[in-house]
């Protein structure tokens, strides 16, 4: 199921916006901030998804009854490009567990790449919910080497993939590489991929955006 959150209207649009424009990214910590803001906001929506529990909390007048978060997820993302995406995911979830995977592209030719998966920090993931976060799903042949790799660490029992902006290529792709059970929460989607593999009107390198340019 894709969840996109752009059809509904509300203030995440202002920050989607700002993620975009071309002045305000001149600003690497309103960058990341905006980040943060999008996928706080994603992992809210994707909160409403999962299980909870019913718990008495002690009060000093009395007891409240409310329902709590019953299992903590795993909270996976690609350096270095969705370190900014994972802060804001843990602002939420931040009692959860943390994996890091590093992707990247190699191009052969202007058009044409392969996805490296070079290095990777992660918990046990056996029967767990696997959140992953990528600022942008392009191919999204780099999400789905991911997700495999992170399949040495076990089994998750949910998959929920988090973006702030996504290309329909990227989608199909998924759909058909993930458990058809995984879920998609994206900030927008975006209709044109250019040759190269970039989204169109998209927000540039999230990566250099938020870090500084590569050498």
């Amino acid at each position: 199921m894709i969840h996109n959150l752009s059809d509904t209207n509300s203030i995440f649009s202002t920050f989607v916006a700002e993620l975009r424009d071309v002045e305000i990214q001149k600003d690497p910590m309103r960058f990341r901030r905006n980040l943060e803001r999008v996928s706080e906001i994603l992992g809210y929506e994707l909160s409403k998804q999962l299980h909870y529990e019913k718990v008495d909390v002690e009060t000093p007048l009395g007891i409240a009854k409310t329902q709590l978060l019953k299992n903590q997820p795993v909270l996976a993302t690609i350096l270095r490009a969705g370190l900014g995406m994972h802060q804001g995911l843990l602002n939420y979830f931040d009692r959860a567990e943390s994996a890091f995977v590093s992707a990247y592209r190699k191009h052969t030719t202007a058009e044409e790449f392969e996805i490296f998966v070079e290095y990777m920090a992660a918990p046990k993931i056996d029967d767990k919910v696997l959140i992953i976060s990528d600022p942008m799903l392009a191919t999204g042949s780099s999400m789905a080497m991911v997700y495999k790799a992170l399949l040495k660490q076990g089994n998750p029992k949910r998959t929920f993939i988090v973006s702030a902006i996504a290309a329909p290529e990227a989608l199909e792709f998924l759909q058909k590489q993930l458990p058809k059970s995984t879920e998609y929460f994206i900030g927008a989607i975006d209709n044109e991929l250019t040759a190269q593999s970039y989204i169109v009107p998209g927000l540039g390198d999230a990566g250099d955006l938020a870090y500084g340019e590569k050498c």
